[in-house]
């Protein structure tokens, strides 16, 4: 008996070694993520820099400066461009974990998934954005969407208001307006600095079962908002689209990055669901992967040119959420098998 005890306990033992080295696998993709988020987003502050020195050298007069540097200011707005659709699909594919853990989370609010004060005050960011003119951008939204917005044009507030054709085919066309320098530097500058910080955060966090079960619970039931945003924007509603961000990737795209995170979450707790329910196991596995190739098959038939309906999004949202409730129940369950807590 007190053998078959000893081995019980060793054997719980190993699986506990096991499953921690499973664990540090989210650890080691998350910070893989973030440290080419802060490359990206390091390039991105170099370009906004520069965009901001063209626009003080003329005195901030925006029809100046581009009537005296028309090609220097269109391959700088080309560039910061290209390097913000660089960062942002790299937070999008680490969402999952960062949203869906707790400690982590306020990272998300203001990065990523947060509102203005003027919106949703109980949704907004944490933080202001001070100008170097001295202005203050009241929590102006999440650092994401005021950098995107800023460098397509899409908020009047954070324009420049100087219209420019940038591809110069004599047509102006959506995104032809030229950023407000001081509105670009300071959200770029916040939007580095955060993403370092999420960096050393990430670096500091060691995951537990919890985190990993928590984030999945989460992350997972959240397809009728990641749709219902896809249905808003210009990619399905085109002009007469109001919403100003989600204007240069489309959320279909943005989906699928964060359930490709939440699969190597899935991952590293598989072992672990494995040892009570290899059947549950497996249909989490099937689940998810299924759920992102209906996504990928959306967003490739709008790759190749087809425009949704607002009806149509709403009835593939409403698919993508039943089959996200059904993952999300057996993950509760297992978890709950596992005497595993999910964080509130």
């Amino acid at each position: 008996m007190i053998k078959l005890l000893a081995l019980f306990l060793s054997l719980t033992f190993l699986l506990a070694l096991a499953n921690e080295d499973n664990l540090e696998g989210i650890k080691t993709y998350l910070l893989g993520q973030t440290v080419a988020l802060k490359t990206a987003t390091s390039e991105l502050q170099a370009l906004s820099d520069q965009y901001f020195a063209l626009a003080e050298s003329s005195e901030f007069d925006y029809e100046v400066m581009w009537q005296n540097n028309q090609a220097e200011v269109t391959n700088l707005i080309e560039e910061a461009r290209a390097a913000w659709m660089k960062a942002s699909p790299l937070y999008e594919e680490v969402e999952g974990i960062v949203a869906g853990t707790p400690s982590l989370a306020q990272f998300d609010v203001d990065l990523d998934a947060g509102s203005s004060a003027a919106e949703d005050p109980e949704g907004a960011v944490s933080f202001d954005i001070t100008l170097p003119n001295g202005d203050v951008l009241e929590k102006p939204g999440n650092l994401f969407g005021v950098t995107e917005s800023t460098l397509y044009g899409t908020y009047e507030a954070f324009s420049s208001g100087v219209q420019a054709d940038l591809d110069y085919d004599g047509e102006m066309e959506f995104g032809e307006v030229l950023p407000d320098a001081n509105v670009l530097k300071s959200s770029v500058d916040l939007l580095t600095q955060m993403s370092g910080d999420l960096d050393a955060a990430a670096n500091a966090w060691t995951p537990t079962e919890s985190d990993a079960f928590t984030a999945l619970a989460v992350m997972v039931p959240t397809m009728s908002e990641y749709f219902g945003s896809w249905r808003d924007s210009r990619f399905v509603l085109g002009e007469a689209s109001t919403q100003r961000d989600f204007v240069a990737i489309s959320r279909l795209a943005d989906i699928q990055g964060i359930l490709g995170g939440l699969q190597i979450v899935h991952e590293s707790v598989s072992p672990l669901i494995q040892s009570v329910d290899p059947e549950q196991d497996a249909g989490i596995a099937t689940g998810l992967e299924s759920l992102k190739l209906l996504v990928k098959g959306v967003y490739d038939d709008e790759q190749a040119g087809k425009t949704f309906t607002p009806e149509e999004a709403d009835l593939l949202g409403a698919e993508a959420q039943n089959r996200a409730t059904a993952i999300t129940g057996q993950i509760v369950q297992v978890a709950s098998q596992l005497n595993i807590q999910i964080a509130e």
